[in-house]
């Protein structure tokens, strides 16, 4: 059976970004610039909607509300990882 990662902490950045802390400690930051542009996102151009993300139940997730949500498993392999404080602090800028 596959163990999955789960969210511990998010936080939403400028530039329609999630700064990411999972269970294991990695951090990273995924965009969500190309996803407003599908329907399902497109909600999300207003920022403070944007703002609301959380952890969904558990860490499997993020959610903004009953329709819009990201699985753990999209922001693990679609984010960027962040290797050290100095590259966390240029990516979270």
């Amino acid at each position: 059976m596959e163990t999955y990662l789960t969210i511990k902490y998010i936080e939403p950045l400028s530039d329609y970004r999630l700064f990411v802390i999972f269970d294991n400690g990695i951090i990273k930051v995924y965009s969500l610039k190309d996803r407003l542009q599908t329907p399902a996102f497109q909600a999300l151009k207003d920022e403070t909607l944007f703002n609301t993300a959380q952890v969904a139940s558990g860490g499997y997730g993020v959610i903004w509300n009953d329709a819009i949500d990201l699985s753990e498993y999209e922001l693990w392999m679609k984010g960027t990882e962040v290797a050290n404080i100095d590259e966390l602090v240029y990516k979270v800028a």
